[in-house]
């Protein structure tokens, strides 16, 4: 990506907006496997990333979907309105061509985030569709795979 199409992406006035885009079961985040996932509810998720986002100058706005589909049109979004985004595409993120020929639209910096490490995991969640088309991928420090996502996009767009 060049100087040129760093600058400005998603700006909404004078604050930039950031897509942080959750797949399945992230919403059941706190509940579901907390030994894997911790015990940060997804509400708590959104208030981090609102929170660090703002203090970085961004207008994070974080969705959960359950469906393909959706994550899709949300992709499209970004890619015809310049908007960068963080992704963790949960389970969609081991086969869902889909996505990440969505994903591969983009006209902004598309990091790839993960809460667990998926390499130290089972042999099936060592496969991204997404990591070859991303900016760069965040895994395995939890929820602060969010912030260590968000602060490499300020990075990124600031140069």
């Amino acid at each position: 990506m060049s100087e040129g199409e760093r600058k400005g992406h998603g700006m909404s006035g004078k604050t930039r907006r950031v897509l942080v885009l959750n797949g399945p079961n992230l919403g059941r985040l706190g509940s579901r496997e907390p030994d894997v996932y911790g015990a940060t509810s997804y509400t708590g998720l959104v208030e981090e990333c609102t929170r660090l986002g703002k203090e970085l100058g961004f207008e994070a706005e974080v969705r959960e979907t359950n469906d393909e589909g959706e994550m899709i049109r949300w992709l499209h979004e970004a890619a015809d309105g310049s908007i960068p985004v963080i992704i963790n595409p949960g389970a969609f993120t081991h086969y869902s061509y889909g996505m990440r020929d969505a994903a591969a639209q983009r006209t902004a910096p598309l990091i790839e985030v993960h809460i667990s490490n998926p390499y130290a995991r089972e042999e099936f969640r060592h496969n991204s569709v997404i990591a070859a088309i991303a900016s760069g991928t965040v895994a395995g420090f939890g929820i602060g795979s969010y912030r260590l996502a968000l602060r490499a996009l300020a990075e990124e767009l600031d140069g």
